[in-house]
């Protein structure tokens, strides 16, 4: 307990010894106008700052107005505790195990609202590594600047009085291109590893330039994403995918050699002529639908990225005189299994992937009843979309595509008039039922 006092107070003369005062940016310069926020995020803000606390919108929402792109999401910082602040929000909930933040809900919008962090001392739990594992220290707002990752991303906007306050010369790296490491990049890797992800990720999508000091211990600290829960890498890799510039971030990743650590799969993959034009396909066309303000589906993200897989395995167990279905599921497992080991697909998501790929085979077949039924199935236009990535990627036959193409668009006879000649094999026996041998006929009513 001494220790931790004697340390706090000579970090705290540090601190002043090199304490410089942020940049105050009015709203003349930088253009971001109060209505500019979300009407959350800005009721958020008045409401705290009312009751005498600072409370400013942060980071990515602030970084993204200043380059002229609509942010995703708003989140508040402030200097009130999470008990605080869940004071004066009735509709709010505290989460969180490293560092505890409060969501607040206001109406639709749910508004993530941290408190200042304090630096980082030899109290501080980590891994053995240097991961941080528990991070529930509050301290001042120059403070929390210095634990925020780039420079880009340490910008507070303050609603009241419509300025930029800038503690790391962030304006101004984002005015040059450049996405910045805010002290020791090394360090800060093992603080957390996902950071890698993150710089590759954020140059990506705003069109930066990672910093040579930033990017060159990249490659070498790699190996560290091997110690981030599975759960983060997930959630992470789904930002990166619907980034809306998924084959910069994944060609990125590749370059930077980071593809090992988050999908052990990928570079096999991404090593096979046919895979890679596939999944690069499937990335273009999510990227679009990004751009063009439509959802996307990660169960339909990750069955793209792993089918090739899927499809060797497949080869094999049919090549070892398994059926053709039963060996799908079991490739499918497989597959799947292997990737649950580095990342957290969930159950729900993992059973999407598998409703997609269980449909390949069934388009096969285009007689008799089993294409109405087909159209049935509550992830046909999934399955639909899968099998054009496929044809469109040189897997298969664009002429199955066309017909259900059309077969799905035509309405009754015309329907009919395309199914093909059912097989000898293929139609089922009919089974009479047999009378009982002291049956009797009945008598008409007649």
């Amino acid at each position: 307990m001494i220790r931790k006092l004697i340390s706090r107070v000579f970090r705290g003369n540090k601190n002043k010894g090199n304490r410089h005062e942020p940049a105050v940016i009015p709203v003349s310069s930088h253009g971001i106008t109060r209505d500019r926020l979300s009407s959350g995020s800005r009721r958020t803000c008045e409401t705290l700052q009312a009751e005498g606390f600072k409370a400013y919108v942060v980071g990515g929402a602030v970084r993204d107005l200043l380059i002229g792109a609509d942010p995703k999401d708003f989140d508040v910082a402030t200097n009130a505790t999470p008990e605080e602040v869940r004071r004066y929000f009735r509709r709010s909930r505290i989460i969180g195990r490293r560092f505890q933040i409060v969501h607040v809900m206001m109406g639709q919008e749910v508004i993530e609202v941290t408190t200042f962090r304090g630096t980082l001392d030899e109290t501080t739990k980590k891994d053995e590594h240097g991961r941080v594992l528990h991070d529930n220290v509050f301290g001042s707002q120059a403070e929390d600047a210095a634990r925020r990752d780039f420079t880009a991303n340490a910008l507070y906007y303050d609603p009241t009085t419509e300025t930029v306050i800038d503690y790391h010369h962030g304006v101004g790296d984002l005015k040059a291109r450049t996405l910045r490491m805010i002290g020791e990049p090394r360090a800060r890797y093992r603080e957390d590893p996902v950071r890698m992800l993150r710089a590759v990720r954020l140059a990506a999508k705003l069109g930066l330039s990672i910093d040579p000091e930033a990017k060159k211990p990249i490659r070498e600290m790699a190996e560290l994403l091997e110690n981030v829960p599975a759960a983060r890498l997930f959630d992470e890799m789904l930002k990166l995918l619907t980034s809306g510039h998924s084959v910069k971030c994944i060609t990125q990743l590749r370059d930077e050699g980071l593809h090992h650590g988050l999908l052990p799969l990928l570079d096999v993959i991404l090593e096979q002529p046919l895979g890679e034009k596939f999944v690069m396909l499937a990335l273009a066309s999510t990227d679009e639908r990004v751009r063009r303000g439509k959802g996307t589906s990660p169960g339909f993200l990750f069955a793209t990225l792993l089918w090739h897989e899927v499809l060797a395995h497949w080869d094999k167990m049919k090549a070892k005189g398994e059926a053709k279905i039963p060996a799908l599921f079991q490739a499918m497992d497989t597959v799947l299994d292997v990737q649950g080991e580095k990342l957290a697909i969930t159950r729900r998501i993992a059973g999407d992937i598998k409703d997609i790929w269980a449909l390949q085979p069934r388009f096969e077949q285009r007689a008799g009843k089993r294409p109405y039924a087909l159209l049935e199935q509550p992830r046909f236009r999934a399955g639909y979309d899968f099998l054009l990535l496929r044809a469109q990627a040189g897997e298969i036959d664009m002429e199955l595509v066309e017909w259900w193409t059309r077969f799905q668009n035509a309405e009754g006879d015309k329907r009919a008039e395309m199914l093909l000649p059912e097989a000898a094999g293929d139609k089922k026996k009919r089974r009479r039922r047999k009378k009982p041998a002291n049956a009797t006929p009945q008598a008409s009513d007649a």
